[in-house]
């Protein structure tokens, strides 16, 4: 156990710019930023046990167990000394966020903090759907999802699921909120003032 242990967890509406925040903060101050999705596809790739239990139901378009997504991690974090990461797209629901909250203790490296960016509605489906417009004058192919009906729904998805993380991490009081509205670099500066 260590006192440089760090562990971040970004919440925030698809759009948010979540990604682009999480990986300056990972690349500046010595955290991993972790994918779950990333970490079962090399698991899949390597043909490891935890592997083969997933890549079946990852090939026939399946959730992954909540048991197995905190294995998977379990096993990223086991060799890390200090625990410095960043989690972006995880956890999704109360259950992992319980699951995860237990691990963490385990390992001695608690959640250091939760920031929430927050974006209007509109601002965020206006960003997606020009992203998309981006794509295409780049001459490459928009992301399936980059259009305003897609948009709109994951939008709703996002409230529905995430307003419980919200309220867990809230009253655990790592949660605090972040105006996701400027310039990448003052949203930046606006976590960086949350972090401790």
């Amino acid at each position: 156990m260590t006192h440089n242990n760090k562990v971040v967890i970004f919440l925030g509406p698809p759009g948010a710019g979540k990604g682009t925040q999480a990986a300056r903060l990972a690349q500046e101050h010595q955290l991993v930023q972790l994918s779950t999705g990333d970490i079962l596809r090399d698991h899949v790739a390597r043909g490891t046990e935890l592997g083969l239990k997933a890549g079946p139901l990852m090939e026939a378009g399946q959730l992954v167990p909540d048991d197995l997504l905190i294995a998977l991690i379990r096993d990223r974090l086991a060799d890390m000394e200090p625990v410095r990461v960043i989690f972006d797209g995880f956890p999704r629901t109360q259950a992992q966020a319980e699951a995860l909250d237990l691990l963490l203790e385990e390992l001695g490296a608690p959640v250091s903090a939760v920031p929430l960016l927050e974006v209007p509605d509109q601002v965020l489906i206006d960003r997606i759907v020009e992203r998309g417009r981006q794509a295409v004058a780049e001459g490459r192919a928009p992301r399936a999802d980059d259009n305003e009906e897609t948009a709109r729904k994951r939008q709703l998805v996002y409230r529905e699921q995430t307003q419980p993380l919200i309220d867990h991490y809230a009253r655990r009081g790592h949660l605090y909120t972040v105006d996701g509205l400027g310039t990448p670099d003052e949203v930046y500066e606006r976590i960086l003032s949350g972090l401790h």
